[in-house]
């Protein structure tokens, strides 16, 4: 894991917000040198702190005005199995996140899709043709009211304090 100090956190937290920004803007604003700045955000990307940059496009403009939550449960939990599963779930552009949970289901999927004929689709391929899909349910979101991934700062700032001593 990274060590991170209070500059690399502020230079994620205006990345994340903006990763647009100048790095000579982002030196103003945490007060270092634009050369300084790009050191700092080489590292965090060879790191694995930043994995990588993109741009946070509208699916219902692009087409993509249906999300679906589906949750996935095996027939067997063997390794090959769930790697099998795991990777066709990657592999589908329309899965948009994919969790391996604990707990009644073993996966929580968040589609994007087109429509429902798109889903269905996608549902026989997907868990139909697996020989190691035991039920799946399907959620049907009626309006997205916060989709993020922003990582919370004050949750990382909160994380770094020091632990109290343990009293003897």
């Amino acid at each position: 894991m990274a060590v991170l100090d209070e500059i690399d956190l502020k230079l994620l937290e205006l990345v994340q917000a903006d990763s647009r920004t100048s790095q000579g803007e982002l030196g103003r604003r945490v007060h270092l040198s634009t050369a300084a700045v790009n050191r700092r955000l080489k590292r965090l990307l060879e790191d694995g702190v930043i994995r990588r940059h993109s741009a946070l496009l509208e699916p219902a403009a692009l087409g993509y005005p249906l999300t679906i939550i589906t949750e996935v449960e095996t027939e067997r939990e063997r390794i090959d199995l769930l790697d099998a599963m795991k990777k066709s779930f990657a592999d589908c552009p329309q899965v948009q996140q994919c969790y391996y949970v604990t707990g009644e289901w073993d996966f929580i999927l968040i589609f994007l899709v087109r429509d429902m004929a798109q889903y269905t689709a996608l549902s026989r391929q997907l868990f139909f043709q697996s020989n190691n899909v035991r039920r799946f349910r399907t959620l049907v979101s009626m309006d997205r009211i916060k989709a993020s991934l922003d990582v919370p700062f004050e949750s990382v700032r909160g994380g770094r304090r020091k632990a109290p001593r343990s009293r003897k």
